[in-house]
């Protein structure tokens, strides 16, 4: 059986006689013990990982440095603040003493003449928290390091997903030139189409959340007008899953503007989830209520719904992550049970608080959300949604070492009139560029051989003002990510799946290349 390690004990103290009793009770209770007989040597041997004790037993008067400074700075240092001291004196024995010693961070004091027995309880005692803080430490730096593996994941899962998500979503529109054949067709490509978005907003909110809950979201924040927001939102839910579902949503505005300032994008991405989430857990038929008003500074949403309610012991947990009210096998209400962590956590954000409430199982739920009201003033209009004249004929040059998802994004610019060239890595993409002097290129980022972020700088090295239009394209969405690629040139950054209204929009900013 392997003997239980001795736990070392540095012995601080300039008079020899004190010095030595001291270091004997250690030891006979069982301690390793190494001395030092001024504070500068007490110091050296604590910071050195050969000789660094687990405790040091500090007399307060010493020759060069009093022990209060000596604790001082150990516990200042990165290196020894984790070491436990003890005080002793014979002469420093007032309460105020006592005070300055703990202030000066040490974690415990002791007066001489003290008995072994009190020198040693108060060694094992400081010891034991010794080994209890260490183990957390251990653990801490665990659930550390395991936290930043997930984060590492989470941010490649969406990346790999991204991809096929890419190629399927850009089939749609192939699809489209042509009108079904029949209602089965139709229906199949709604189902698509409903499935696709959702699928890409649960690999948008896996990403959010872990963003949200690391305090690792930047709001874009504006005045704005709540009520505007929640109607648009309300419109596009009502067809896009309520009316589908054969439920009812109701709305209740004021008859005035509600200013917030907000990010509206933010608050769009929370009423969304809670939409969601009240139609999921609705039976078809009945209906979903949405309130908007201010009351006392606040503005004040609700979300009510008549499904199946929440009961009393899962109402404290609702907004923890992965939490859900349900949690059966037939899994016949889906989702991750992240959407309420997110949107608790945007909300904070935004210093407004989330609360949920509910009767109970089958008697609905009620989500209220409360955000500070803005002062009175210039708020920002709603875009108008043009539709962008249709650009004419351009150059592209598409990158993506996924074939699928290159091949699908060159078919739908050559549906819509363009010349498309194509590179499947990094050093071809920028031959390609060189030759061909595309308009606009667009380009993965992780590519083999150099990635899009090198492609970019020497596109831009080499064409300079010539250069296309450059976009990157990735599964990656992070700011980091963003501020990379435009350090390395790149016009914009899209995250895949690239929506056909914003290749549109792309390809007509594209200024066509004198021949």
């Amino acid at each position: 059986m392997r003997e239980a390690r001795k736990p070392m004990v540095l012995n601080v103290n300039d008079h020899v006689a004190n010095r030595y009793m001291v270091s004997k009770m250690l030891k006979n209770a069982g301690m390793q013990v190494s001395e030092a007989s001024t504070g500068r040597e007490a110091m050296a041997l604590a910071a050195d990982p050969a000789s660094k004790p687990d405790l040091i037993v500090l007399d307060v008067r010493l020759p060069d440095i009093s022990g209060f400074e000596v604790c001082r700075r150990l516990k200042a240092d990165p290196r020894t603040k984790d070491i436990k001291i003890l005080h002793t004196s014979a002469t420093f024995v007032t309460s105020d003493n006592r005070v300055e010693g703990v202030e000066a961070g040490a974690d415990g004091y002791l007066t001489q003449p003290f008995e072994p027995q009190d020198l040693i309880a108060s060694v094992r005692a400081l010891l034991r928290l010794h080994e209890a803080e260490a183990t957390l430490v251990a653990r801490n730096d665990l659930l550390v390091e395991a936290d930043r593996r997930k984060d590492e994941f989470l941010a490649m899962l969406a990346h790999e997903l991204r991809n096929p998500l890419a190629a399927l979503h850009m089939g749609l529109p192939v699809l489209d030139r042509f009108p079904p054949h029949d209602e089965l067709e139709q229906q199949t490509r709604d189902i698509m189409r409903r499935q696709l978005t959702l699928l890409a907003r649960l690999v948008d909110d896996l990403l959010d959340v872990s963003r949200v809950t690391r305090g690792r979201i930047e709001l874009h924040r504006e005045p704005m007008d709540l009520g505007k927001l929640v109607a648009r939102v309300v419109e596009t839910m009502r067809q896009r899953v309520a009316e589908p579902r054969q439920q009812q949503l109701r709305l209740d505005l004021p008859p005035g503007p509600v200013p917030v300032f907000a990010d509206s994008g933010r608050i769009e991405q929370v009423l969304t989830n809670l939409l969601d989430n009240a139609s999921k857990y609705s039976d078809p038929g009945t209906a979903i209520d949405v309130r908007l008003g201010a009351h006392g500074g606040h503005a004040e949403l609700v979300v009510r719904d008549h499904g199946i309610g929440i009961d009393a012991g899962t109402l404290p947990t609702i907004f923890d992550l992965f939490a859900q009210a349900t949690r059966s096998l037939d899994r016949s209400h889906g989702g991750l049970g992240i959407g309420l962590t997110l949107a608790k956590g945007l909300i904070d954000l935004h210093g407004g608080t989330i609360a949920a409430a509910s009767a109970g199982l089958g008697l609905g739920t009620e989500l209220r959300i409360r955000l500070p009201l803005q002062a009175h003033g210039e708020l920002v209009a709603a875009p108008v949604k043009e539709e962008p004249a249709a650009p004419g004929r351009r150059k592209i040059l598409v990158v993506d070492d996924n074939e699928d998802g290159r091949k699908m994004l060159r078919k739908l610019c050559e549906l819509h009139g363009h010349e498309v060239s194509e590179a499947a890595d990094g050093l071809e993409a920028v031959c390609r560029a060189l030759a061909d002097r595309p308009d606009v290129a667009f380009v993965d980022i992780g590519l083999p051989g150099i990635d899009g972020y090198e492609v970019a700088r020497r596109v831009r090295a080499q064409l300079d003002d010539r250069s296309p239009l450059l976009i990157a394209l990735s599964g990656y969405g992070s700011p980091e990510h963003r501020d990379r690629a435009h350090e390395a040139g790149f016009d914009e950054h899209i995250i895949k799946p690239i929506k056909l209204a914003n290749l549109r929009r792309i390809v007509g900013a594209a200024q066509p290349k004198a021949e």
